[in-house]
């Protein structure tokens, strides 16, 4: 089952946010840790939310990045100028992003864009929410585990959406926190989203599948419980494999990558006309699955 309203996962876990973008917040024993870092715009969202499920913010300690991209690091500088103890994590590579000048800067306008697209233009600012040089942290990498407290939380390294992409596992609670990494449950479809690398992104949802889900709780569209949770992964598998097959014959069709990506935009937009992202990110993102699907078709390589 999916769920888009901010609450409570299970017991320890909370989604706040909106459907568009959201965060979770892991309840240890002793201390508290915010997953994910949404978009900037959401912070009102996430603000009132806290102080209405009575989340004790006093707690939280502790901040994971899951990867680099912008929709995905908008709160983390607000939390940590809020809380200068605040012990940020992520990967080598998204570190490498988050301290290149230019990523920051792409970040930064990618964040404003789409704060003003949702009508809160003027959160960004309000909130100093733009990335500076004053947010560093801890290095994670596979296999390390990040203890809040007494319940203690897997890294699992899940390169394809984006080079720097991570994924955190709880297993005593059965949680799987893979960001796009594992497919985005929009409305009623997944969308299979391997941007940097679409083999690797395959590669790292056959990796997730060897765990037992019972919440599947993704960035975009909210969480999945139940019987559909502990399926997602093998579903997002099947997604990304039709998709890649439909990319590979829009791009023999069109004859080139620019081509193929506007129609594959085109189907996209008219599928999901209220999909979160502008028409330009999408572009981008499209552009750079069906280059990597074209060049590794058999037919390139001859």
């Amino acid at each position: 089952m999916r769920h888009i309203e901010a609450g409570q996962v299970t017991g320890g876990v909370w989604y706040l946010g909106r459907e568009e973008s959201g965060i979770y917040l892991l309840e240890g024993p002793s201390s508290s840790m915010i997953i994910s870092g949404g978009m900037s715009w959401i912070i009102e969202d996430v603000l009132e939310q806290m102080d209405r499920f009575g989340i004790d913010e006093s707690r939280i300690d502790k901040l994971l990045i899951l990867h680099s991209h912008f929709d995905h690091v908008g709160l983390v500088p607000f939390f940590k100028r809020r809380n200068p103890d605040l012990t940020v994590y992520a990967s080598a590579p998204a570190w490498k992003v988050l301290g290149n000048p230019k990523a920051i800067e792409t970040i930064n306008r990618f964040s404003r864009a789409t704060a003003e697209r949702h009508g809160r233009a003027d959160v960004p600012a309000a909130r100093d929410l733009d990335w500076r040089d004053d947010v560093s942290g801890v290095v994670v990498f596979e296999g390390d585990r990040i203890d809040c407290g007494g319940l203690d939380v897997e890294i699992i390294e899940i390169p394809g959406h984006s080079s720097c992409s991570i994924a955190a596992y709880a297993p005593a609670l059965r949680a799987l926190f893979p960001s796009d990494g594992g497919g985005i449950p929009f409305r009623d479809v997944i969308i299979p989203s391997g941007n940097s690398n679409y083999t690797r992104f395959q590669q790292s949802l056959e990796k997730m599948r060897r765990l037992p889900v019972d919440f599947f709780c993704a960035d975009h569209g909210g969480f999945v419980t139940g019987d559909e949770a502990r399926h997602f992964i093998d579903d997002t598998i099947t997604a990304a494999r039709d998709f890649r097959i439909l990319m590979e014959r829009v791009y023999r069709r069109s004859g080139s990558v620019e081509a193929a990506t506007k129609r594959l935009v085109s189907l996209a937009r008219a599928a999901r006309p209220d999909y979160f992202l502008p028409v330009e990110i999408m572009e981008g993102v499209y552009m750079q699955m069906v280059r990597h699907v074209a060049s590794a078709a058999p037919e390139s390589k001859k």
